[in-house]
């Protein structure tokens, strides 16, 4: 059984990331031209900071260098994070969608679901489901099994958030005004 480039990269680097205390999310090798790039992507439960990932670039790319794993031919090292509409894969990724607005993709053609995680365990998650044009919210109970897709949205203007930031910005005006 042969082991592509990707996995021995895989096996050489997970440990390294993962002394950083950081997950090894993804790794691809592709050409661009007559080099080759090497994108590396970490991510943790409390995220990863630039200081972070540029410890952890260091320490791949030291590796990297004493190793034969790229091969011959020069190639560039990029690490960074999933990103705001990461796909969710595993576990963990759910654990730490807990309250992000996601779309998910049903299995065998049920459609589609965009909801808010509020709690995920070992079969599924509880949702929060927006209600539509005017309408409460509802909750909806998702198994994993039912899930073929789930992307995390963007929120550009989250309500919830809103309101508490009025609330605060409130709160400051009214101990100004008393002092």
């Amino acid at each position: 059984m042969s082991t592509t480039q990707s996995e021995r990269l895989r096996e050489l680097l997970e440990p390294l990331v993962s002394s950083q205390g950081l997950d090894l999310e993804e790794i691809a090798v592709e050409p661009v031209g007559r080099k080759r790039v090497l994108r590396v992507v970490v991510d943790s439960d409390d995220g990863a900071d630039l200081d972070a990932i540029a410890d952890v670039s260091r320490a791949l790319s030291a590796k990297l260098d004493e190793t034969d794993a790229m091969g011959p031919g020069e190639y560039t090292l990029e690490v960074g994070t999933p990103g705001a509409e990461r796909e969710l894969t595993e576990h963990r990724h759910y654990v730490r969608a807990v309250e992000r607005l996601v779309r998910f993709q049903l299995t065998e053609g049920a459609g589609e679901v965009v909801g808010r995680i509020l709690t995920v365990d070992d079969e599924g998650m509880d949702l929060e489901v927006p209600g539509v044009k005017g309408r409460k919210a509802t909750a909806r109970r998702l198994a994993f099994a039912d899930i073929d897709k789930a992307r995390v949205q963007v929120e550009f203007n989250r309500k919830e958030k809103q309101d508490k930031q009025d609330e605060f910005d409130e709160q400051d005006l009214t101990e100004e005004e008393e002092a």
